[in-house]
């Protein structure tokens, strides 16, 4: 847990995915593209970890969290959730709409289904 406290943890995060991003679109015959890609991972962690004394870099880092951004997070990620599951929603209804299987618009919607239903029974009988 203190670990991912560290002011450093997310940017370095973001340079690995980066540099995993650049490796995949290497190995797929875009390394031009994969370069983009860890250009803007890389320019993303110098931000965060840049942004200086922002309450909300800070919180965004992981140093500077507090209960108050602990619940900010919370509802940010329930909404981002929301985005995705209406956007998988959306996107398999059309897929179905052309004639096609759905895929792989369904099986990422009963993934999200399923955990919203054991999260909920989980925290549920946890109180």
């Amino acid at each position: 847990m203190r670990m991912t406290k560290s002011k450093w943890f997310v940017p370095l995060l973001a340079v690995a995915l980066g540099i995993v991003v650049f490796a995949a679109q290497w190995i797929g015959g875009n390394p031009s593209g994969g370069l983009e890609s860890l250009g803007i991972m890389a320019g993303f962690g110098a931000l965060i970890l840049l942004g200086g004394r922002s309450e909300t870099i800070r919180g965004l880092r992981g140093d500077g969290r507090d209960e108050r951004f602990r619940m900010i997070d919370i509802h940010a990620t329930a909404l981002a959730g929301l985005a995705v599951i209406l956007a998988i929603i959306v996107a398999f209804i059309v897929e179905l709409a052309k004639g096609h299987s759905g895929n792989p618009y369904g099986w990422l919607g009963a993934i999200g289904g399923l955990t919203y239903l054991v999260a909920v029974v989980v925290f549920r009988i946890r109180g």
